[in-house]
């Protein structure tokens, strides 16, 4: 453990800018969240949606399914359950593997996606990218792709 004397505490700068970073995300993703909620959708639920719809055949193996969208598989069965529930998704068993499974997009959720994704895109360019000149976001991104980077990195190596 570090000793205080160690610690390499931020500056002004670096707190303030941590701490924007916190709220922008905490009140994006709350936003975003909002204005799903007349569809019947959560983040986590639309999230979910646009893995299976940009995946082969709009099925994933529940396991990717879970890394790709950062929930346990526990988690993620809950979630699937409920959509299920709501038409949007299907488990089918793997033939590979029987104790695998594959969460599949069904018509539903694809009637779904293609309603709901345009409202989303324009929330997402209301809350965040019509806020920023293109320099401002093409800096953004710049800045960021390490600090991803280096997390997918960890995150891969468990």
């Amino acid at each position: 453990m570090e000793t205080e004397t160690a610690t390499r505490w931020l500056t002004d700068d670096e707190q303030c800018t941590w701490r924007t970073h916190l709220d922008v995300s905490r009140l994006l993703m709350h936003q975003l969240e909002k204005d799903l909620q007349p569809f019947g959708l959560t983040n986590n639920d639309y999230e979910i949606l646009v893995n299976l719809s940009e995946s082969p055949e709009h099925r994933m193996r529940m396991s990717d399914l879970a890394a790709a969208t950062l929930q346990s598989k526990s988690r993620l069965s809950h979630q699937i359950t409920r959509m299920e529930s709501a038409g949007l998704v299907r488990r089918e068993n793997c033939e590979s593997d029987r104790r695998g499974l594959y969460a599949v997009l069904t018509e539903h959720g694809t009637t779904t996606m293609r309603k709901v994704a345009p409202h989303h895109v324009a929330s997402v360019r209301k809350h965040f990218i019509d806020l920023m000149a293109p320099e401002a976001l093409a800096d953004l991104r710049q800045s960021l792709e390490p600090v991803a980077e280096h997390l997918r990195g960890r995150r891969a190596k468990g």
